[in-house]
């Protein structure tokens, strides 16, 4: 479930037509709820709520509505990671997992790409609470249920800034997982950008993958380097709507 509009202004942000270009449909708090039963009947494993952070209010009421009408697969919180804790807070009870990214270590790349004033500061004491929440991960025929999953792009020249976060996450969160995505491509404004022009290069891709891999931190997941096409950008057509 796509939300329109989000806290992040990325200059390379994939999913542009609805996270910076108004394009969605307004819908009601109730109309939510049934669209999650409605994907529960189609058996989808989760409900993925995507750049949901401006919406939770409203989410938390949709999601208390689809419990009473039998909604009982995980909710999943898919979020920039440039979250108020308090926001977090509210969703204790509401959320089972949450895919949260870790975009930068590095300041002035917070600034320079996504305008996210104080973003590693802000990313971290936003991880530590959805850790605190959710610190076990557990699956069920292999998909997960419960847990913290933190996600990193690996953009262009900025391999020691995705091994800087790597060792966070395994430091201070060792029970989640770490999720390393090579599926950048430039978009945008970012289409004329340098470094950022351009995808990651294999060794690029593959000094972060090794430094990952020769650790002893194993709760991870990897994309290949095939995912950095433009085919895999969704079709936003409200379709389900």
């Amino acid at each position: 479930v796509f939300f329109s509009h989000c806290s992040l202004k990325c200059i390379f942000c994939q999913n542009n037509n609805i996270s910076q270009n108004n394009f969605g449909k307004e819908i009601t708090v109730e109309r939510l709820a049934d669209i999650f039963i409605e994907l529960q009947n189609k058996k989808a494993n989760n409900i993925n709520l995507v750049t949901p952070t401006h919406y939770v209010p409203q989410i938390i009421e949709s999601i208390k509505t689809a419990r009473k009408n039998g909604l009982i697969i995980p909710i999943v919180y898919n979020s920039s990671g440039y979250e108020n804790v308090e926001t977090l807070k509210r969703l204790k009870g509401y959320v089972d997992i949450y895919l949260m990214d870790f975009k930068y270590f590095d300041e002035q790349k917070a600034l320079k790409y996504s305008n996210a004033p104080n973003y590693c500061d802000v990313v971290k004491k936003a991880l530590l609470e959805a850790y605190s929440q959710q610190s076990e991960c557990t699956f069920k025929n292999g998909i997960m249920q419960k847990g913290l999953v933190v996600r990193h792009l690996l953009l262009p020249q900025c391999t020691n800034d995705a091994i800087s976060i790597f060792n966070w996450v395994r430091e201070n969160t060792g029970g989640a997982y770490f999720s390393i995505m090579s599926q950048y491509v430039p978009m945008g404004k970012a289409a004329s950008m340098p470094p950022i022009d351009r995808k990651v290069t294999k060794r690029e891709y593959e000094k972060v993958l090794s430094y990952i891999c020769n650790s002893d931190f194993k709760n991870c997941f990897y994309q290949h380097r095939s995912s950095a096409v433009q085919e895999f950008i969704p079709n936003f057509n409200l379709d389900g709507v």
